[in-house]
């Protein structure tokens, strides 16, 4: 079955539609709370010492202040490493599909309590509900990719998981959108602003109960082939599937006896330790890459470069567009070009930039139109970034494990990504202001630690089943050593 007529079959089954209601609920959610907190931080900290001089009778010192502004950030990425690392116990209990539903649930009790925080002169429920955004999000990211994973067929897999990183690009898209002052970004505005994921986790609750469960889990947990047949009908549309049902038994047939792995024996674990290696390299060259940087800081990035602040926000929301489109068009090439291609290229492309984007901006004092250079390399950035890491992260991150592994290597990815995720946000604004454009030059180096990594450790993992991957895992060697103490060459 090729490609193509396997996309076919998608269409005439619900499975666009399926990704699309997926999708709402889960990165989507992420890249909205990335970004919607900028818009009225102004706002927020402004209501912080309101309330607190109303309760107190007197405005809150400078260090309190910035304290309390530092536990609502906090909050976020705290409630966040909670969600990640609870994502095992939850999708064993629930399953994928419930799992999201209730994920749900408790982003609109969040969205509620965010709501009458105003009302209520209350800053404790802005930490409460920011909490609760992080919890979700760190839940609903990594179920959003171990149920797309499990729902896609083995020739479609890359382009269906990497809509993953599609969705976390436009909720950040349209968080930057929503804040604009002619929309939601004004001062009267900033909790309804911040409830804005909620209207899509109402539209989801009201649509997934229509989906059926993972198809892999299904067979492989539940041992219920004839559900596993009838999801895939209802996503691809007509067929037996026989081929998919059968590699699903012989993965299952190779677990058994299995039970689901926890963290602990996932770490303890010596076949799987290249997998977890490669996990950490990917997210640490992801989070230290950049990116994160310029999403977070933009306005202080493209000050630094010279861009009139009037035009900043505008610049900004071409970064956001340019992420979305390129993580679009890499779903042509990602099961035709495969994923090690695609990282360590994308990787060194970055690693280029970011010198040059260096150089650029020691020297933007000398012409008028070098912060425009600026601005076109961090653009060029962005395209590599997305066309990249961020679009091969989500379909890597899945089918590195087979099943009996996959929901406690969900669990350390998200550990690593959040953890990433709170030590990044606290230490990029004090490299800014210390290290100033040489900041880039660290980003440089990261970039290149981890093009050098792919390239020479990674296996190619495109069409293949997570039994197959395991065993090119395995067969990695080096320095005359390998996992299963052979002596043979990298497998690439």
């Amino acid at each position: 079955m090729t490609v193509m007529c396997t996309f076919t079959l998608g269409v005439q089954g619900k499975a666009l539609l399926f990704i699309f209601v997926l999708g709402l609920g889960g990165t989507f959610q992420l890249g909205n709370h990335l970004t919607l907190i900028s818009s009225p931080t102004m706002f927020i900290k402004e209501f912080i010492n309101s309330s607190w001089t109303q309760r107190y009778g007197g405005a809150p010192g400078e260090s309190t202040a910035g304290m309390i502004w530092s536990a609502v950030v906090a909050s976020f990425g705290l409630g966040g490493l909670i969600g990640a690392i609870s994502v095992q116990w939850v999708t064993n209990y629930l399953g994928r599909k419930r799992a999201m539903i209730w994920n749900n649930a408790i982003n609109i009790v969040a969205s509620s309590t965010m709501y009458t925080s105003r009302l209520a002169n209350s800053f404790e429920m802005i930490m409460l509900s920011r909490f609760l955004f992080g919890f979700t999000s760190g839940l609903g990211g990594s179920v959003h990719v171990l149920y797309l994973g499990e729902s896609s067929l083995k020739e479609l897999r890359g382009m269906v998981t990497l809509t993953a990183a599609i969705f976390l690009a436009t909720g950040k898209l349209t968080g930057q959108i929503m804040g604009l002052s002619e929309l939601l970004g004004r001062e009267e505005f900033w909790n309804i602003l911040l409830c804005v994921p909620a209207f899509f986790s109402v539209i989801q609750m009201a649509t997934l109960p229509f989906f059926p469960e993972a198809p892999r889990y299904l067979l492989i947990e539940k041992g219920d082939t004839e559900q596993c047949r009838k999801a895939l009908q209802f996503l691809w549309g007509p067929g037996e599937y026989q081929k998919e049902i059968e590699e699903m038994l012989v993965e299952q047939e190779a677990l058994r006896g299995q039970r689901n792995k926890t963290l602990w024996h996932l770490l303890k674990d010596r076949s799987v330790r290249w997998q977890l290696l490669t996990l950490v390299v990917l997210n640490e060259g992801i989070q230290f890459c950049g990116n994160p940087g310029i999403s977070m800081f933009s306005f202080s990035i493209f000050q630094e470069a010279g861009i009139p602040v009037d035009k900043i926000r505008y610049v900004t929301l071409g970064v956001g567009i340019s992420e979305m489109f390129t993580n679009l068009t890499c779903g042509l090439l990602i099961d035709r070009v495969g994923r090690r291609v695609m990282l360590w290229a994308g990787f060194g492309a970055m690693a280029t930039i970011m010198v040059l984007i260096t150089t650029m901006l020691l020297l933007k004092d000398y012409s008028f139109w070098i912060p425009y250079i600026t601005v076109s390399l961090i653009f060029l950035f962005i395209i590599c970034y997305g066309g990249g890491p961020a679009s091969v992260s989500p379909p890597l991150s899945h089918e590195m494990f087979v099943q009996s592994y996959r929901s406690a290597a969900f669990v350390f990815n998200g550990f690593i990504k959040w953890a990433n995720f709170s030590i990044f946000g606290f230490i990029f604004s004090f490299l800014l202001a210390g290290l100033k454009s040489f900041t880039f030059l660290f980003f440089s180096c990261v970039c290149l630690a981890a093009s050098l990594y792919f390239f020479f450790i990674l296996p190619e993992t495109k069409g293949k089943t997570p039994l197959e991957i395991s065993e090119d895992f395995r067969n990695i060697r080096v320095c005359s050593s390998t996992t299963n103490d052979i002596c043979l060459e990298t497998k690439l």
